[in-house]
């Protein structure tokens, strides 16, 4: 039957008044599926005009492919692939296992309240009685680092600190102890700063807490099985040898690039990223979420309180945005939404949950995310809640361009550069206290400084005086994460001089403007 625009209109604002007046209302069973019904016409009403919007903007961002699914309550209620798996290749549906990135830090966090539910953590307790190792700048900030303030993004680091260390193929032990050495930004729980590294060591005291292997197996054993979720898994080899699964693109202003799967970027960062899931699997997902932590079928997976505290605010982003744990809390203008993006080197995800009309979106695309399925998800619940119209496609299209043409012209040599003095004198052996020893070579032409926890090596070359830019080299080890990053230079390494007048110090400053010294031996 086909609906006109006015009374389409008139039903998603009629059942959003419903929707937004029964948290505060003890409503009847009958009551409840009418709001059930009454959400799912106004999805039904909105198909049209989402399909078109997501149409338009993977044309806009050269998206391959992505699948949406919208839950209300227990229930898939729309589920939908579009474009394909890889350029030229097979159409993406419901099936098709997309890496979900950042998303997985919900699933952290939920793990985390069941650990809770169990006695085996306390969300207060203190991270340094729990991994003695433990230990951040300052000695009152490694006393007080408590439980929850492993996800709650408000540590006093900068953002996305040492993040580049996972990046050149350092393991989680030497994540964890490199925060130690890392500058506060602001003052302990004050300022919400985006980081991954405090996850992979929240995900090893959850698995300490349960008496398990890694935190990949509290997952499979107290979320995925439990709720069915058979197509989801934690590794590059998993989603590599599923038959239906998305071939991930980095994102350029000329067109997205295929790249790679690679094990060590998101998947060595665990509970910061490293789910691969489809549609299917994380309906289930978002159901157990609508429903307070209970299956379809009554089985209990984590208390309604303790998930609770995973949806309440930790610090605010802005005065009507505020940080939770693995989750964003938003304040609409029609109601509050509890959501959380992903991004990969090569894919995009967007989760968002209207806890009041028990509606839930999830969005999962094959490109890196520079903020398309984001604009999808938000464009989609505004309409389902009434509010004002903003055209986040565009908005995040242009922030893409320019971020996209700004990292271009960083790394752009200069018209005219300064003559860049021979390295050869310089070669020898440095070290820096979170990366440990490392090797400057010349040969010939060639310069190198191979990070030597790891065997990253980077390639100097001139830029502009006694400033080189460094590029990751594609030896055998890092060959498929060069090739996510793609061929710009990573980095700037300047030598600078000691009292002396020597040049004892090379500092590496990488795109994220985070710099380490490295001091010759």
């Amino acid at each position: 039957m086909k609906m006109t625009r006015a009374v389409a209109v008139l039903l998603i604002f009629c059942s959003v008044a419903f929707c937004l007046r029964a948290q505060a209302q003890n409503i009847s069973a009958a009551d409840a599926a009418l709001r059930d019904v009454s959400v799912e016409q106004r999805v039904e009403a909105l198909v049209p005009s989402l399909e078109d919007y997501i149409a338009a903007n993977m044309k806009g961002f050269d998206v391959p492919g992505l699948a949406m699914g919208i839950v209300v309550g227990d229930k898939l209620i729309y589920a939908k692939g579009f474009g394909v798996q890889a350029k030229g290749g097979k159409p993406v549906d419901t099936q098709t296992i997309f890496q979900i990135g950042s998303t997985t830090k919900a699933f952290l966090s939920a793990t985390m309240a069941i650990a809770v539910d169990r006695g085996k953590l306390h969300w207060d307790d203190r991270v340094v009685d729990l991994d003695p190792d433990f230990q951040m700048r300052d000695p009152w900030v490694t006393r007080e680092f408590r439980v929850f303030d492993l996800l709650a993004q408000r540590s006093g680091l900068p953002p996305y600190a040492n993040d580049v260390f996972s990046a050149l193929g350092f393991d989680r032990s030497v994540l964890i102890r490199s925060l130690r050495y890392v500058d506060p930004v602001s003052s302990f729980r004050t300022a919400f700063a985006y980081t991954n590294i405090t996850h992979v060591l929240a995900g090893r005291i959850v698995a300490k807490g349960e008496g398990a292997a890694d935190w990949n197996a509290v997952l499979q054993r107290d979320i995925l099985d439990p709720l069915g979720m058979k197509d989801t898994s934690y590794a590059a080899a998993a989603i590599s040898a599923t038959a239906n699964h998305a071939q991930g693109y980095r994102y350029t202003a000329d067109g997205s690039i295929e790249v790679p799967f690679e094990q060590v970027f998101p998947y060595d960062l665990d509970g910061a990223g490293d789910i691969n899931s489809n549609i299917a699997d994380m309906a289930k997902w978002v159901s157990l979420q609508l429903a307070g932590g209970t299956t379809p079928d009554g089985q209990r997976v984590v208390s309604a309180e303790n998930l609770a505290y995973t949806h309440t605010p930790k610090v605010a982003i802005s005065d009507k945005v505020s940080y939770a744990l693995g989750w964003i809390v938003q304040q609409t203008p029609n109601g509050e939404v509890v959501w959380h993006n992903g991004g990969t080197l090569g894919f995009g995800a967007m989760i968002i949950l209207q806890p009041d009309c028990k509606l839930g979106l999830i969005v999962l695309s094959n490109q890196s995310n520079v903020g398309m399925p984001d604009a999808v998800g938000l464009w989609a619940i505004d309409r389902l809640l009434d509010n004002p119209m903003v055209d986040y496609g565009a908005q995040k299209l242009a922030e893409a361009r320019t971020t996209y043409a700004n990292g271009t012209r960083q790394y752009a040599r200069p018209a005219d550069p300064q003559p860049s003095p021979s390295l050869a004198p310089l070669a020898g052996n440095f070290a820096n206290v979170g990366f440990g020893k490392a090797v400057l070579r010349t040969d010939g032409a060639l310069t190198t400084f191979e990070l030597v926890g790891s065997g990253a090596k980077l390639r100097l070359d001139p830029w502009n005086g006694a400033v080189y830019t460094a590029t990751l080299m594609p030896d055998a080890k890092f060959a498929a994460i060069a090739a996510n990053l793609g061929p710009l230079p990573i980095a700037f390494a300047q030598f600078q001089n000691d009292k002396d007048g020597k040049p004892s110090i090379l500092r590496l400053t990488f795109s994220d403007g985070q710099a380490y010294d490295f001091k010759r031996e």
